[in-house]
């Protein structure tokens, strides 16, 4: 890439950063911009993974308050989380790159129409959490490995898939966010040692977005009470939307 490319790419790392602090969906702005850039589907995708993992971490000190007494939950659900970013990783790079140009619309559209529903599912978990302590349901682990393995293959709107899962299992809502936010991280740090060992990463985009990933979820999470998150959320979906027709079209 070019000195032009590689800045166009950190700025756009920036504001993904920032995009996923206030509403999410930051990965249905820069996949798309790597792939513009000349990479290749595969390759814009765990770039994009593993650029955007700093991002992560941030999340998880945010609410480390809400983990106090969870920690048997937590290491439970983690080590679903590092079973089913395996598996997604994996797949994702021992099937042909043919498969992924077919499946990457869908999965952009999914993430889209997700990230549209966000707020109706988050009123949804509000009102009908009761916030007692109970037995975590059977279903929620398996339902936890499908949720991750999505992450480890694709990861667009992986928040949103887990706030809905553990929002229906847990039936607390805060809760179900604090969680959502270390087994994104879990599932983001095995992409990152599987596609960082095995994948086509292109590292020097790496080495100027992930700073500025970084940076952007700061930024975001200084400003989120003063940005509505509304019309970004509208902007992201019709972007994303924009993006699905466009791989389609391109296959």
């Amino acid at each position: 890439m070019s000195a032009l490319d590689l800045a166009v790419a950190a700025g756009v790392a920036l504001v993904a950063g920032v995009i996923n602090s206030i509403a999410g969906g930051g990965s249905l702005i820069l996949f798309p911009t790597l792939v513009a850039l000349g990479l290749g589907t595969v390759a814009a995708n765990v770039t994009n993974s593993i650029a955007q993992w700093p991002g992560y971490l941030g999340g998880v000190a945010g609410f480390r308050r809400e983990y106090t007494g969870q920690r048997g939950r937590l290491v439970r659900f983690g080590g679903v989380a590092v079973l089913g970013g395996t598996a997604g990783s994996v797949l994702l790079l021992t099937t042909p790159s043919e498969a992924f140009d077919v499946v990457v619309p869908v999965l952009v559209l999914l993430a889209s129409l997700l990230l549209a529903v966000q707020p109706l599912l988050t009123h949804r978990l509000r009102s009908t959490e009761d916030g007692g302590r109970r037995r975590d349901p059977r279903w929620l682990y398996l339902a936890l490995f499908l949720a991750t393995a999505y992450g480890g293959y694709f990861g667009g709107a992986l928040g949103v898939i887990l706030v809905g899962v553990l929002g229906i299992g847990l039936q607390r809502l805060q809760l179900a966010n604090a969680v959502k936010s270390v087994l994104s991280a879990v599932t983001a740090t095995v992409t990152l040692v599987v596609f960082g060992i095995w994948g086509p990463v292109d590292w020097l985009v790496v080495a100027v977005a992930a700073p500025a990933s970084l940076l952007g979820g700061f930024v975001g999470a200084r400003v989120a009470t003063r940005i509505p998150a509304g019309p970004l959320r509208v902007l992201i979906v019709g972007f994303g939307t924009v993006v699905a027709v466009y791989l389609f079209l391109r296959r």
